[in-house]
């Protein structure tokens, strides 16, 4: 990949977000999936990590994620051999904008028991079909238009409803590098809500609060399918959830909450 990048990296921890992180609510404002991706990146880079994969990871948004130099931050706070936890931060300057969690396990090798893998049926990603972001705003970088390269299977589209989805990062995380399956996965799951919305992006305001993604197997490659649906409640508030799974069968799950107001 020779694109620009999601992130600059400036110097040991430290990022500037290029406008193909730019979210759809706010043109200074970040898209939850471009920080989420950087954290999971943050992860895997933890040592000691060679003989570990991430098993879960749970996203808190304590404020919204600005255009602006980011500090990136990952600690391992409960080593072993079998289980690792790891606690992973974004800041701007002093205030700590997104904090995550990761579960590690340690990597086995199973003869029996296994369940069986099944490739997700329907339309793959080269069957599938783009569909134009609903929404008034044009901005021609963000990383719902040029960070991720979006397709929509089965005859779904941006609109309302349940949607299956395929997701790939269009260009490096950061400067020079592939992102791993990991970090496209983290990348694709915050897109639950806006791919399976109920309401209209430009009456309604619809953010997730948090994101957490269960993995029961390691992902693989670079395409990530999304099967989500949202739900709305009259208090305001709201649920969106996703199937994951990549070109050889499902990988997991992934819950968002939802604040949810008119505008």
């Amino acid at each position: 990949m020779s694109a620009e990048p999601i992130f600059h990296r400036t110097g040991e921890g430290t990022y500037t977000p290029t406008g193909h992180a730019r979210g759809p609510w706010d043109v200074a404002l970040l898209h939850g999936g471009a920080p989420a991706a950087l954290l999971a990146r943050e992860v895997e880079r933890l040592e000691p990590g060679a003989d570990m994969l991430v098993a879960r990871m749970t996203f808190e948004f304590l404020a919204p994620v600005p255009l602006a130099p980011l500090t990136v931050h990952a600690e391992l706070v409960r080593p072993g051999r079998r289980l690792q936890l790891v606690e992973a931060e974004v800041r701007d300057g002093d205030r700590v904008v997104l904090r995550a969690r990761a579960v590690r396990l340690r990597r086995g090798a199973l003869e029996h028991g296994v369940t069986p893998r099944t490739p997700p049926g329907g339309d793959g990603p080269e069957d599938a079909s783009p569909s134009p972001f609903p929404s008034a705003r044009k901005e021609a970088e963000g990383f719902h238009r040029t960070g991720m390269d979006i397709r929509f299977a089965n005859g779904t589209s941006y609109h309302e409803g349940p949607a299956q989805t395929w997701f790939r990062l269009a260009r490096p995380l950061v400067d020079g590098e592939t992102p791993s399956p990991l970090q496209s996965v983290m990348a694709a799951a915050d897109f639950a809500n806006g791919v399976s919305r109920v309401l209209a992006f430009d009456d309604f305001l619809f953010v997730n609060v948090d994101l957490t993604v269960h993995l029961d197997r390691e992902p693989e490659g670079e395409w990530v399918l999304l099967d989500a649906r949202t739900s709305i409640a009259a208090h305001g508030g709201g649920l969106a959830t996703a199937a994951l799974a990549d070109r050889g069968g499902p990988i997991g799950v992934a819950a968002q909450s939802l604040f949810v107001e008119e505008r």
